[in-house]
């Protein structure tokens, strides 16, 4: 844990400005977590009140159900908060309701078992078609949640740990059945706040808000190695009206994905993710800080992530699709990066991911325009850029303006490689690819000029 909180001092520096420039320019910070509002409940349970023991050994998935069974059917007036006090508590999967609080307390863990036998199923994704990993249906995610209004998950700064480790081996010696389960799944759900927690070693991705509608995440912590596979930070798909702010990050793959389903699945199911918003996120990762896509076949559209300071990662943001994703993806804006001891940069990719089954359209081909990256400031990044489009479908109306991207000493390759796209650049360094032209040539970037 110390050695993913180990900032580089400039680091520090560089958010501490960051924040009170915010701060003085605006009078407050800006927030977009008014979007679900905090609710009080004055019905309050304890987990310790349905038997549970926080020993770190005894199971206690009987007391979760129960304690959840009663906020659903007493329906206090207001909810009902459900208090894990400090402790360890050893549990199975289990579902939350509509109009509760899961609070944990300072040195509160909720554990999930490592019993992976009599984990439950539960059907695959009808964007997806499958689950992710393997055909057929998934684990049902460790704290999960269906057709749900009205929850939050909050505390001290208590921790929700997959124990995951278990489910990463599976994965790499081949020995999984169905696909992995999240730590919090959200499906078909409004309302929904997680804040003030820390969440370790998912088994999958971490936060997973599916055909989900205002929700906001918040002071969040989520942390795995970085060798865990698909370890995902906060992947909102097919979903509207979403609040990402002030939190960091440190896992096995994407920090924050934006998907919308998954190929032909996808695209029959035609939800698109709309109107996102990613401030102030902190982390490392060994694959993208700031990613949209690859399943993005429902459409992505109103993205946009300011305030991201990354270090020790492969790409700084990946905007990437593949023939087949169909969908569009646009009106992205990125802005205010910080990136340290980066792979790559900035990565717009129309070959990224794979497919569900053969029976993907080939002449689906995705729609990528309006996207707008400003401000950008990176130290030992090996590669500038990559920004690769489609022959049948070149990536337009891509704006690169005021970014710097300091790179490694000694031989390196070229700093940007772009085909099939069009667009404009402002005040770029190390000047890209000829695709990119001034913005007296194109419309891009007139708003930058």
């Amino acid at each position: 844990m110390n050695r993913m909180f180990r900032f580089r001092p400039f680091v520090s520096i560089f958010l501490c400005c960051c924040f009170f420039w915010l701060r003085i320019s605006s009078g407050h910070l800006i927030t977009c977590s008014g979007i679900v509002p905090m609710r009080y409940r004055s019905d309050k349970v304890s987990i310790a009140d349905f038997g549970a023991v926080g020993d770190g050994k005894t199971l206690n998935t009987k007391a979760f159900r129960a304690a959840i069974f009663r906020i659903q059917h007493l329906r206090r007036r207001g909810g009902t908060l459900l208090y894990v006090p400090p402790g360890v508590y050893l549990t199975e999967s289990f579902n939350l309701t509509s109009h509760m609080t899961l609070y944990l307390a300072r040195g509160a863990v909720i554990r999930a078992t490592q019993d992976t036998w009599n984990w439950p199923l539960v059907a695959p994704l009808p964007s997806y078609g499958r689950g992710r990993e393997r055909p057929g249906g998934r684990y049902m995610s460790f704290i999960h949640g269906d057709g749900l209004r009205d929850v939050v998950i909050t505390g001290e700064n208590g921790t929700i740990d997959g124990q995951g480790g278990v489910w990463w081996n599976m994965w790499r010696q081949g020995n999984l059945q169905f696909t992995r389960p999240n730590l919090v799944e959200f499906m078909n759900s409004r309302g929904i706040i997680i804040s003030n927690v820390i969440l370790r070693d998912s088994p999958f991705w971490n936060i997973h808000p599916v055909y989900c509608s205002n929700v906001v995440v918040r002071y969040v912590t989520i942390m795995a190695p970085f060798d865990s596979p698909n370890t995902d930070g906060i992947d909102p798909g097919n979903s509207s009206n979403v609040c990402i702010e002030d939190s960091f990050i440190s896992t096995g793959d994407d920090l924050v994905a934006v998907k919308s389903g998954w190929d032909e699945y996808g695209i029959a199911y035609g939800r698109p993710s709309s109107h996102i918003t990613i401030r102030r996120v902190t982390g490392s990762s060994p694959f993208a800080g700031i990613a949209v896509g690859s399943e993005a076949s429902g459409g992505v559209e109103n993205v946009l992530a300011e305030n991201i300071v990354l270090y020790n990662s492969g790409i700084g943001v990946n905007i990437k699709t593949n023939i087949g994703r169909g969908g569009f993806i646009r009106n992205i804006t990125v802005t205010q990066v910080f990136m340290e001891n980066v792979r790559t940069g900035i990565k717009i990719a129309g070959d990224t991911g794979d497919h569900p089954d053969n029976r993907f359209n080939p002449n689906a081909l995705p729609y990528v325009k309006g996207i707008t990256l400003k401000n950008f400031w990176g130290v030992r990044v090996q590669q500038a850029g990559s920004i690769q489009g489609l022959k049948n479908a070149p990536f337009t109306g891509i704006c690169l303006s005021k970014i710097n991207l300091h790179g490694m000493t000694g031989p390196r390759s070229p700093p940007w490689k772009c085909s099939d796209v069009t667009g404009a650049a402002i005040e770029v360094s190390p000047w890209p690819c000829a695709q990119l032209t001034s913005p007296q040539q194109s419309d891009s970037c007139a708003s930058h000029i």
